[in-house]
């Protein structure tokens, strides 16, 4: 009798074991701990990015749970079907600096592969400032062009731009609201820690003319700090530092009442703008692109900006942080360590706070005459159809303070192209100033034969170097068959990077990654 009550104990012990070791395993799951393979995982979100796993010899890729084969990379266009390119600017550059963490956490290009359509061309060229004029007197943008030979088509010439906005100086103050994420998957070191670390570079920077309140949400909002003069800094900071992360992610609530806030504090002629710092976890309230979409949309036209600020790995949403920028009239960054938070908030800080331009929109008309086909590098999510270029209800990118916008087109030009003096295209930039509703006449650019250059400057080697990266990292149908890393590292150690430190280290980058 013993041993039958011994052996039942024995068992009962055994499955309340294995039941508990189980549960461990879906709580971890269920936190972002380990990803699953779409296949694998039903509550799968599409642009979600791995958790960080150094790589090695030994083990197999990760499963990523993210989306693979999506991206299609922007094909020919006959200009005789359609001669007529139109886009919204864009100045994001969170793919890039996300993309720096990864390489720099050890992963290898195979597993970068996986999930490459996260990272846009775009925001990688973005990341890197070029060499451009300034602005003339009283106007907004300066536009610095070249056409050279492309580099990986024989046949075709790669044309580049560069719009430069003008250093315009802010006259009135800030009404900021940081709207900071403390929910449970907050806590790692990559994630809160580093935020707080990031908006103590920002409050150096403030003064007795700024306003600053702090919102945060979990499971549920509360107001941490209500409109405390820029001066007080201690202040801040010891609401920043008192930051602690526990429970769910209610984005929706925290987002409402942001609004709430900086309508309450509004600057009339100042930067009002809701700062966002999470890992885009949304699970509880709005949680869909569209309802995020729809939302921002109905509140951006009370001239409250909305920038937002990416943290952490494991169960980042990419998309869902892209979306809240992008109509919510802001910018969108990654923060990967303390370097890039000081970049944001202390060298760049004019750029990333002070728009001088929103609805910014291009549109390049290419003559039929010398160029028969086209291609735009990047700006997949950007293209816009011709009639929105004119309408005013149409939104578009903001660029801030001496931002800079490049953008490429790989062109195949007819045989009248090589006429001395043609002009093969126009370029037109139409935009909004901040407080307007209306578009500010079109400037026009002519651009052709006199742009032609043999051999490309310091400023379009690299950026040739960046576009072969992420077109290999989309393994592009336009790369020729062979082409590897080893030639653009090649190419970018024929280039002297010595007083470029940021392009430097993308060349870096590469190497490790193609050890």
């Amino acid at each position: 009798m013993k041993r039958k009550i011994y052996s039942i104990i024995t068992i009962l012990f055994a499955t309340v074991m294995l039941l508990m070791l189980a549960s461990c395993n879906a709580g971890k799951d269920a936190l972002g701990g380990n990803n699953q393979a779409p296949q694998n995982n039903p509550n799968y979100v599409a642009g979600t990015y791995p958790e960080i796993a150094p790589s090695d010899d030994t083990k197999e890729e990760p499963e990523t749970g993210d989306t693979a084969n999506k991206f299609a990379e922007n094909p020919f266009v006959n200009t005789e079907k359609n001669n007529v390119s139109t886009l919204s600017a864009d100045v994001d550059t969170a793919s890039y600096t996300y993309f720096r963490k990864l390489v720099n956490s050890g992963y290898s290009w195979a597993e970068l592969s996986r999930f490459s359509s996260n990272f846009r061309t775009e925001e990688f060229l973005n990341y890197f400032k070029y060499t451009a004029e300034q602005p003339a007197e009283n106007e907004l943008f300066s536009v610095n062009s070249a056409i050279l030979p492309c580099p990986w088509n024989e046949n075709n010439v790669l044309f580049s731009m560069t719009l430069q906005a003008a250093n315009a100086t802010p006259t009135e103050g800030n009404n900021l609201v940081f709207l900071i994420d403390v929910s449970g998957s907050m806590m790692s070191s990559d994630k809160l820690p580093l935020l707080k670390t990031a908006f103590s570079h920002l409050t150096d920077q403030l003064g007795e003319n700024d306003i600053i309140s702090i919102v945060t949400y979990s499971g549920k909002e509360a107001v941490v700090l209500d409109g405390c003069s820029g001066n007080k800094k201690e202040t801040i900071l010891a609401a920043i530092n008192s930051l602690v992360a526990s429970g769910s992610t209610n984005g929706e609530a925290g987002l409402q009442k942001a609004y709430q806030i900086a309508e309450k504090h509004r600057i009339e002629g100042g930067n009002n703008r809701i700062i966002m710092a999470s890992d885009g976890d949304l699970n509880v309230g709005i949680s869909s692109e569209s309802a995020l979409k729809q939302y921002i949309e109905q509140k951006r036209d009370a001239g409250i900006f909305l920038s937002v600020l990416g943290f952490g790995t494991g169960n980042y949403r990419d998309e869902k942080m892209e979306t809240l920028a992008d109509n919510g009239n802001g910018v969108y960054l990654y923060v990967d360590g303390e370097a890039e938070a000081e970049k944001i908030f202390s060298t760049d800080l004019l750029a990333n706070l002070y728009t001088v331009a929103k609805d910014v929109k291009m549109q390049i008309t290419f003559d039929k005459n010398y160029v028969s086909s086209y291609r735009l590098i990047g700006y997949e999510n950007r293209i816009l159809n011709e009639e929105d270029f004119t309408d005013d209800t149409k939104d578009a990118g903001e660029v801030g303070a001496g931002h800079q916008v490049t953008v490429c087109y790989e062109l195949t030009l007819t045989e009248d192209a090589k006429l001395d003096g043609a002009n093969w295209l126009e370029l037109a930039v139409n935009y909004k100033l901040p407080e307007d509703t209306a578009s500010v006449f079109p400037n026009l650019y002519n651009i052709g034969y006199a742009d032609y250059v043999t051999t490309p400057d310091a400023d379009r080697a690299f950026m040739i170097a960046v576009i072969e990266t992420c077109m290999l990292l989309h393994n592009s149908d336009y790369l020729p068959e062979g082409f590897d890393l080893d030639n653009i590292i090649h190419s970018l150690n024929a280039v002297d990077l010595s007083d470029y430190p940021e392009r430097a280290e993308f060349r870096e980058l590469l190497k490790k990654l193609n050890k």
